[in-house]
């Protein structure tokens, strides 16, 4: 009898070896189907690094100084694209703080200087796993999908807890913030200006037009979601970086005016015709017109 029990503990343990030997091995496999990539982004002006402390000149329609005191954006779906121009979508890692679910936010003030409403820490890299393969673009969506975008960001999961990212239940996030100001008013301690020289030239991006029952009911759709798809080629992952270029961005625009009886800056409304040349310029239809193409983002 207690040779049988000893043969059958035996037995079980073989088996339970085996069991984890064969786990290990699946593991590894697995790990070994996939490839980790990481995408690093740049915000600059011009020529020049973004930084909260420093003004820039020759920036829009005619060629103003300013400070900036914001640049954040959502990015979402984003995938690889191989020779043969096939998708491959990036699994993000869930680190719950930048990256949630297909959303990662890129951050890069750091709340020193003008840029008192945002957060010390930057983030300036996306982090994933893709098939193994020879990658040669990529592919993005400025924003954030509609399925996440109406969502209580007091409630929400890290990055999209950013009060300062959200309008409300019914617009959701604000995709991108660029905030810009004069140096009139940053030297002034932001005090003794008029209403718009106070305020500057505010950039936020996000969905307009969304219906729903009420302020704090989410919205079944937006007539301009305002999320902007993306595509770079020669881009190779873990080498190239993608530069997001502010005074691109603005080149077609005049930011020492404000259109009458609307909000300051682009605020995203359709009929704000301060719109026109940064919408044109994410790649967004505007007003009626279609953009050329993006210039927001290139490849370095």
């Amino acid at each position: 009898m207690k040779q049988q029990l000893f043969f059958t503990s035996f037995a079980l343990a073989v088996v339970a070896v085996l069991f984890n030997f064969w786990k290990i091995s699946e593991t590894h496999a697995q790990t070994n189907n996939t490839q980790q990539v990481t995408i690093k982004f740049q915000a600059m002006v011009g020529d020049k690094p973004f930084s909260c402390g420093n003004s820039y000149t020759g920036l829009g329609k005619p060629a103003t100084t300013l400070t900036l005191s914001d640049s954040r954006f959502y990015v979402s779906d984003v995938a690889l694209i191989d020779e043969k121009g096939k998708l491959a979508p990036l699994t993000l890692n869930q680190d719950g703080k930048w990256q949630y679910q297909n959303v990662a936010l890129l951050d890069f003030e750091n709340k020193t200087g003008a840029c008192a409403n945002g957060t010390v820490e930057t983030r300036d890299i996306v982090v994933g796993s893709v098939p193994p393969g020879n990658y040669k673009g990529l592919q993005f969506t400025l924003g954030v999908p509609f399925n996440l975008n109406h969502e209580d960001a007091t409630v929400a999961s890290s990055p999209l807890n950013l009060t300062s990212l959200w309008w409300n239940w019914r617009g959701g996030y604000k995709f991108m913030r660029i905030d810009l100001q004069p140096n009139s008013a940053i030297s002034a301690g932001m005090k003794h200006q008029d209403k718009h020289e106070s305020v500057g030239f505010p950039i936020h991006l996000g969905s307009t037009g969304c219906e729903s029952v009420g302020d704090n009911q989410k919205p079944s759709s937006c007539s301009h979601p305002n999320t902007a798809k993306v595509i770079l080629g020669n881009f190779i992952p873990n080498k190239n970086v993608v530069i997001a270029d502010l005074k691109a961005l603005v080149a077609d625009t005049n930011l020492t005016g404000n259109q009458t009886n609307t909000a300051p800056g682009c605020m995203s409304e359709p009929t704000d015709t301060d719109c026109s040349g940064i919408m044109a310029n994410i790649g967004l239809p505007f007003n009626g017109k279609f953009s050329p193409g993006q210039t927001f983002f290139k490849v370095k």
